[in-house]
């Protein structure tokens, strides 16, 4: 009889450690529906401390996925949707380190950062990805990949549904130091998709 007690008593402590050690939850309220977030600031310690920072200011309200592919990922974060109907990129703060080294993968459902060529170059912006995306993973090409940060704990279909959104080739509005540049960009949902708020529900 004590073997029985020993193994339920085994399982109620592994619960219970595995709900102490959950991250912090983010909800994105989206016009095509809610999508949860789980972060890990275990792993990803700097690149979680910077996303929930822009959350908590609010920054990510009002932006868009400004850059879909079904099969790979959605991209946002950057830019604004404005009133008269252009999509607009965001000033942001400084750049973060790289933590892709941090043995987290790009499976379908993670989120990531995105980031310019230099590795060190993530600010706002940040991925879903769509598909499990193994070349993106450290190394990658370049020695470093792309810092995954969480995974979509609820609402992946939600994603899926933004991933199969009809995109095409917009005008989008890019810095340039303290200038805005029209510049056309592939991959724009030709319906902005929305993110109407980010906040955190649970730390």
């Amino acid at each position: 009889m004590k073997l029985p007690f020993l193994l339920l008593a085994s399982c109620l402590i592994a619960g219970s450690l595995a709900t102490a050690q959950a991250g912090p939850k983010v909800l994105l309220k989206t016009n095509q529906g809610d999508i949860t977030l789980e972060l890990d600031e275990e792993k990803a310690p700097e690149t979680v401390k910077n996303f929930l920072a822009y959350v908590n200011e609010g920054f990510y309200d009002g932006t868009v996925f400004h850059r879909v592919i079904e099969g790979f990922m959605v991209q946002g974060g950057g830019f604004a949707l404005k009133e008269d109907g252009s999509i607009e990129e965001k000033e942001t703060k400084g750049t973060i380190q790289n933590e892709a080294k941090n043995g987290l993968k790009n499976a379908r459902g993670s989120i990531a950062m995105a980031r310019k060529p230099d590795p060190h170059s993530a600010s706002a912006q940040f991925f879903i990805n769509h598909a499990d995306n193994t070349s993106l993973d450290s190394p990658s090409f370049d020695g470093w990949g792309y810092a995954v940060f969480g995974r979509v704990v609820e609402g992946l279909e939600v994603v899926d549904k933004i991933a199969q959104t009809p995109t095409g080739t917009k005008s989008l509005k890019s810095r340039a130091g303290d200038s805005l540049i029209e510049r056309n960009s592939e991959d724009v949902p030709n319906e902005p998709v929305v993110i109407e708020s980010a906040k955190v529900v649970t730390e």
